[in-house]
């Protein structure tokens, strides 16, 4: 689903027009996003959670040339779905 989709489905399905659903998203998802990078967790009841994640520094080797190169510890998103949604899979 694109977000043209997941904009057009809202604005049918709550009576808005579509520049009111696109805003509503925006917002949304602008505040999911905030609350993830203060390295806080956002959760959807029944959905999943979305979490900042550590990664370490490690060791990898380019494929190309077998050099071994040094790559640094960085973070993440990462998504959790809930029971609720697994169990529909």
């Amino acid at each position: 689903m694109t977000k043209a989709e997941l904009v057009e489905a809202v604005s049918v399905q709550s009576n808005m027009t579509k520049k009111a659903a696109a805003e509503l998203m925006d917002v949304v998802f602008q505040n999911i996003g905030t609350a993830v990078k203060r390295d806080e967790r956002f959760s959807y009841p029944g959905f999943g959670t979305w979490s900042m994640r550590s990664r370490k520094a490690r060791k990898i080797r380019n494929p190309q040339t077998n050099e071994i190169m040094k790559l640094k510890a960085s973070k993440t998103i990462g998504f959790r779905p809930a029971k609720e949604l697994k169990q529909t899979l």
